[in-house]
């Protein structure tokens, strides 16, 4: 029988709740099942088993002595989110309403690629602080952060539907990743750790609103995960006024976030710019998009908008994407058109609500 040698600090985690397995990062169950008298290695057997097997409780895990499973159930108890609905667009792509053991409801999106790729786009948090006015997902306002096994086990929901290895993930769900730093970041290890999902590190995306301290961070992580930022908008007083969320987050210490994001590691980043009639659209936005990327090592991802229902926003025609990159391009930046994918199932960007498919 083991016995905690001495109070366990989770800080970070200490919600009035009992600590949880998908609760902590690797390093700090690691470091629990040291303080709770184990010896090191368990902790590798149990989250290979978590993680890399993908089990629903402590009794599957059958290299371990049966009483430790018990005081492991107490100790840190383990649980898995729940299906609650599931919608399948017309190109193949698959939306699921997951709840958690708290009740905490977000998205997440499966997607298949016709060259054998299976990419999920996953939620960072259930609901959103930022407010975007474009964005259906901070309606409502934020419920609260997802811890690092909540944020995996969207992708394992994925891949156990697919019946396919993932590939891909992009963190361009619900939420901020930014403002849930911490958490995002001890999921990515895991996804990309060798002996659980092994999803290698340019083949994940996080995708943020602009927090530069967030990108002062990343910036510094050994990891090589890719960067994108919702830009939307290089004049600041329109980007304030369908971004409020980061109003306080100037364009000029964005960029100079940005370039030195470059000069550290090195890495190309993505602008996300939706494209929306009558708001960001003008001959002077493009100008100013142009003046603000020009000298800086990114790519513009132009965005069909997605409609989000009762929103003023609207898209723009296929023939203006098409005039924006070929703009963008003959004044030497790199600029592509997302191809998006599930809006008819309210799957794509911006669309994501965590509400009842049927309702």
């Amino acid at each position: 029988m083991f016995h905690v040698k001495h109070h366990v600090r989770l800080s970070d985690y200490n919600r009035g709740m009992n600590t949880q397995l998908k609760h902590l990062s690797l390093e700090s169950f690691e470091n629990l099942i040291v303080e709770a008298g184990l010896p090191r290695f368990r902790s590798d057997q149990i989250l290979s088993w978590v993680y890399g097997k993908n089990v629903s409780s402590y009794d599957e895990m059958t290299n371990l002595p049966k009483i430790m499973r018990k005081q492991l159930a107490e100790l840190v108890p383990l649980t898995k989110p729940t299906i609650i609905d599931k919608q399948v667009s017309v190109d193949g792509s698959r939306k699921y309403l997951i709840q958690f053991d708290d009740g905490a409801l977000v998205e997440t999106v499966g997607l298949p690629n016709d060259d054998g790729r299976l990419s999920v786009c996953v939620s960072s948090q259930s609901g959103c602080a930022m407010n975007c006015a474009f964005c259906a997902t901070g309606r409502n306002g934020l419920n609260r952060s997802l811890y690092p096994g909540e944020i995996v086990d969207q992708v394992h929901i994925v891949q156990n539907d697919f019946d396919k290895r993932v590939t891909n993930v992009v963190v361009m769900g619900q939420g901020e990743p930014f403002a849930n730093y911490d958490n995002t970041l001890a999921a990515l290890r895991i996804l990309n750790h060798p002996k659980f999902l092994n999803i290698g590190a340019r083949h994940i995306t996080i995708s943020t609103c602009g927090l530069i301290a967030g990108i002062n961070k990343l910036a510094q992580e050994p990891e090589q995960f890719t960067l994108a930022v919702s830009l939307h908008s290089a004049i600041q007083e329109t980007r304030d006024s369908i971004m409020p969320g980061v109003s306080k987050q100037p364009l000029d210490e964005l960029h100079e976030a940005l370039a030195d994001y470059t000069k550290r590691t090195g890495r190309r980043f993505s602008f996300e710019f939706a494209l929306m009639d009558g708001i960001n659209t003008s001959v002077r936005e493009i100008e100013a998009l142009y003046q603000y990327g020009k000298d800086l090592l990114c790519h513009v991802n132009l965005i069909p908008l997605n409609e989000v229902e009762s929103s003023p926003f609207k898209p723009v025609t296929r023939k203006v994407l098409l005039l924006w990159q070929e703009s963008l391009e003959m004044q030497g930046i790199a600029c592509s058109i997302r191809n998006s994918r599930g809006s008819d199932i309210a799957g794509a960007c911006g669309q994501l609500a965590s509400k009842h498919f049927n309702s």
